[in-house]
């Protein structure tokens, strides 16, 4: 077996990150070898993407590689929906818009009188949220027409990287089934729906598979950087499914959280669930490696513990995320919840306040203490993972015993118990670095080393620390629930 070296690049809420992954003797070695910031410019009232500078810190971070000796691939992934408009030269017409700006503000309903909702969903099998793609790319025509007509193609954030690094223009296929444009029964764009709400076929490149190579890095970047020539591979470009690809179970059917910024709850499917129980739940469908669909939930996750550790230290409290969770376990347990998912948390800024004032809305008691509001936040996801949970095992009809976490919520053992309490399920915690191990496993798959799903998740158990939590207090947390449910009606 020979040894590989690639090089995944992750971009997430508020950092990206360059990790080299040596693949020897079946297990991976992670070494993160830059990292940079990740935050979005607000000008003129409009919150974008620092596309150039990450660019630039792409090629810090080719720079900084080369002390590690060979780089066999390049692999990028980030968050679904977001994405730039080339004019014929291939050139940006801007930068690039964060999908937490204001445009998508009431997009859902002007697509609605152009495509009848069902029908929507009926096409794309995607949760209907207006930050995705559809929605954007209708917010352009109405009020920056011109945008849409000088566009010769749409790229999504990790195809638009991969085209800045070789010259070639491709739709990564998981990332692509995040725009509500993507038709899961033909494996292509849903051209019919963007005709309906008035977007030219024209914009959308070929897509590609996962595991597969995108182009070589080009000549003139080798040349600038001084670096040998390397394949980019086609990882999943949306993160999720990187991170579902680093499920560690040897099952078939499984059930998972993949646990960060967003949290995304659900199972993995060798077809998509496109039907009226999923349509009234609003459960996505999204495409992953080797064929695979995903069925999931979007829930706001970690974004609300971060932005309030972000708030606090505005404030003079710098909280490390350990303080907060011993505030939390020394706060009164099951106070008030609140709906992680209302749109009053979705933008930056106080979410402590926001919370204070949606107990007050609710009729609930207060939280008077930044513990309490910890508390409420880590209770109130537990509780949302639950009724996410409910509702994949309604649609699937099937009970699992078992839900895997994977991601960076992983290290946060409170969150963990809280969930398998809260779910009376085992959770099975890890691998942390789930998104990167997807990265890495699908650069390997490009490059023929690895040959199938099943391989590719025995590599992850070999190199990767799993931990579980047991359910407990159960009556607590069921009686709790009702509550909970009640208040946030969810």
């Amino acid at each position: 077996m020979s040894n590989k070296s690639v090089l995944a690049f992750d971009f997430g809420a508020s950092s990206g990150r360059a990790v080299i992954g040596t693949y020897s003797n079946g297990k991976i070695e992670l070494n993160e070898i830059h990292r940079f910031s990740n935050d979005p410019v607000i000008c003129n009232k409009t919150m974008y993407w620092d596309a150039l500078r990450l660019l630039f810190e792409i090629k810090q971070s080719l720079v900084k590689a080369k002390q590690f000796g060979k780089t066999d691939s390049i692999g990028i992934d980030t968050w679904g929906v977001d994405f730039a408009l080339l004019d014929s030269n291939g050139a940006m017409l801007e930068n690039p818009v964060h999908y937490r700006d204001s445009r998508t503000e009431g997009m859902c309903e002007k697509a609605f009188a152009l495509v009848d909702k069902s029908e929507l969903y009926s096409k794309t099998g995607n949760q209907i949220m207006e930050i995705n793609t559809a929605f954007q790319l209708l917010s352009l025509k109405e009020k920056r027409k011109n945008l849409l007509e000088n566009a010769d193609c749409m790229l999504l954030m990790p195809d638009l990287f991969a085209y800045m690094l070789t010259g070639v223009k491709a739709a990564e296929k998981s990332i692509a089934s995040t725009t509500q444009l993507f038709n899961h029964e033909s494996g292509d764009w849903a051209f019919d729906i963007a005709e309906k709400l008035g977007i030219s076929k024209s914009i959308f490149p070929k897509i590609i598979q996962p595991g597969t190579i995108v182009g070589r890095l080009s000549d003139d970047i080798c040349e600038e950087l001084d670096v040998e020539p390397c394949v980019v591979s086609a990882v999943c470009g949306h993160d999720t499914q990187d991170a579902m690809l680093s499920v560690p179970s040897d099952k078939e059917e499984f059930l998972f959280l993949s646990c960060g910024t967003w949290s995304l709850l659900g199972t993995e499917l060798s077809n998509p669930i496109i039907n009226k129980k999923a349509e009234e739940l609003n459960i996505t469908n999204e495409a992953g490696f080797g064929g695979k669909t995903s069925f999931l939930k979007n829930i706001i996750g970690l974004w609300l513990i971060q932005e309030s550790r972000r708030f606090w230290k505005k404030q003079g409290k710098d909280y490390s995320f350990a303080e907060m969770e011993k505030l939390a376990c020394e706060s009164e347990s099951f106070k008030c919840f609140i709906d992680p998912d209302d749109p009053v948390f979705v933008p930056s800024g106080n979410i402590p306040k926001r919370i204070v004032e949606y107990c007050k809305k609710t009729s609930q008691p207060v939280p008077e203490t930044d513990g309490e509001i910890i508390r409420c936040i880590y209770e109130s996801l537990a509780m949302k993972y639950r009724s996410a949970v409910s509702q994949i095992e309604e649609c699937t009809e099937k009970a699992f015993p078992e839900l895997y976490i994977v991601g960076g919520g992983t290290k946060d053992s409170l969150l963990c118990s809280m969930t398998a309490s809260a779910c009376n399920k085992t959770v099975i915690a890890g691998p942390v670095e789930a998104t990167v191990m997807g990265n890495i496993v699908c650069q390997l798959a490009a490059l023929g080393e690895i040959k199938s799903l099943d391989e590719a998740r025995q590599i992850i158990r070999n190199s990767s620390e799993i931990k579980t939590y047991n359910a407990e207090n159960c009556d607590a947390w069921s009686s709790a629930y009702k509550r909970f449910k009640e208040v946030t009606k969810c």
